[in-house]
């Protein structure tokens, strides 16, 4: 048996992809910096003003007042215009999520909650906003330079660098915006972040291995969600200093309720709850970070409305499906399945089980393939998918495609009354009907 389960999850990881999955964190983050960055500028003015007054010019200091009089003007219709401003932004950008969502499916809408650019969007601009703010509480009414404490020219220099970068970030926000309203970059998103997922998920084992009885259970004390990560080193830990090796009792995925069993235990009693309490997450759905059925299910979910009768949009499913083939080629010589964690000697501590590969061909074709026997576009790139997975697939997992193929090939025999039009379905293109 062949076991290669070892690698343990980064400490940090399942803290980071919380966060990702937040949108207050990086305006909080960037409210933070805000004041350091002012406080910085606000001292280096107070420096400037009495460098100068030492060195007794106070004719330079008087043209930095008079400056500074003038761009007091400029932030202060900054300060008035940029809350309308953002609200205008992003109350459009809520409405093409929402037409996104509507199009193609609600699961879109994480793409945008987890965008970098959406974020720092948002951040910067309501940054700009405060710092003017606190540049307008700087200006003094005092205009003489031998009496003046501070000249806010850094702290109007740093307005003018956000004004500047908020505009820039206004031009990127709308490009990303449209692209997430885009059947193609939406798809290819969301085949990168799981291909992603699956480059840094721990291997699985192959075969079984004996854990021996079961002897306890822990049963799920939080609130009911959808488990979305478990922390495989403290779970790991856990057991080592208990003696034991713990089994997850759900998948990934899976939704729990309380009172439920979420680890078996073999080989004695069950860690302290403290221990296991925290390592186990629960959210209200599912994500891309431990799921790497998600993007699957994603993407079927995508092809499937487009394959409606109220959407008939056959060129989108087509899409889908070819992002559907790359996963499972991606896939298809991975070992898949049980996942076994061991401690620093070897030692099995944690299973935890995965979806096979039968399952994941089920997940990507089954129900494709019950909404496809009119459309002939759709068939023939199914077909030319299981043609080539086919001759990539090791002996062994080409069962479940053949099965897929030939009840494919039943369907449309059954749907299509005309020999030519059946032929014509059935005939492999990767381009559907090019």
């Amino acid at each position: 048996m062949s076991d290669r389960g070892c690698r343990r999850s980064r400490p940090l990881s399942p803290l980071r992809e919380h966060l990702r999955d937040t949108f207050w964190f990086a305006p909080t983050l960037g409210f933070l910096c805000v004041f350091v960055l002012w406080f910085v500028a606000s001292e280096l003015d107070d420096t400037l003003v009495a460098l100068l007054q030492r060195e007794g010019a106070y004719d330079q200091l008087a043209d930095l007042i008079a400056f500074s009089q003038d761009t007091r003007t400029v932030v202060t219709t900054i300060s008035s215009a940029m809350m309308t401003f953002i609200g205008v932004v992003f109350s459009i950008s809520l409405v093409a999520v929402q037409m996104a969502a509507g199009q193609l499916t609600p699961r879109v809408v994480r793409i945008f909650v987890r965008s970098r650019v959406s974020k720092l969007t948002l951040t910067v601009f309501l940054a700009t906003f405060l710092v003017s703010l606190l540049v307008l509480s700087s200006y003094e009414g005092e205009t003489d330079p031998r009496r003046v404490v501070s000249v806010p020219l850094v702290q109007s220099l740093l307005i003018l660098l956000l004004v500047g970068t908020s505009l820039l970030l206004f031009v990127v926000h709308v490009s990303a915006t449209l692209r997430l309203m885009q059947v193609g970059p939406v798809v290819d998103r969301i085949a990168r972040d799981s291909l992603r997922v699956l480059g840094r998920m721990p291997s699985g084992s192959q075969g079984e291995e004996d854990l021996g009885p079961e002897t306890a259970r822990v049963l799920y004390g939080g609130r009911a969600g959808v488990l979305r990560d478990v922390n495989t080193a403290r779970l790991v830990r856990a057991a080592r200093r208990q003696g034991v090796v713990l089994r997850l009792v759900p998948r990934i995925g899976d939704f729990v309720v309380p009172g439920t069993p979420v680890l078996a235990v073999h080989g004695g009693a069950a860690p302290p709850r403290r221990r296991v309490r925290t390592a186990v997450s629960v959210a209200t759905e599912r994500t891309l970070h431990q799921d790497p059925a998600f993007g699957l299910r994603q993407l079927t979910d995508i092809a499937l409305r487009a394959l409606s009768t109220s959407v008939n949009d056959p060129t989108t499913a087509v899409q889908c499906l070819d992002r559907i083939v790359q996963l499972l080629a991606t896939v298809a010589r991975l070992p898949l399945g049980a996942v076994h964690h061991r401690d620093r000697a070897g030692r099995v501590r944690l299973v935890q089980e995965g979806p096979g590969w039968d399952e994941l061909v089920d997940l990507a074709f089954e129900e494709i393939r019950w909404c496809v026997a009119g459309s002939p576009q759709v068939t023939r790139r199914l077909m030319a998918g299981f043609d080539d997975l086919l001759l990539i697939v090791p002996e062994g997992r080409g069962a479940a495609l053949l099965r897929h193929r030939a009840l494919l090939v039943g369907a449309v025999e059954r749907a299509v009354p005309v020999a030519a039009d059946r032929d014509f379905a059935l005939r492999p293109d990767r381009q559907g009907i090019g």
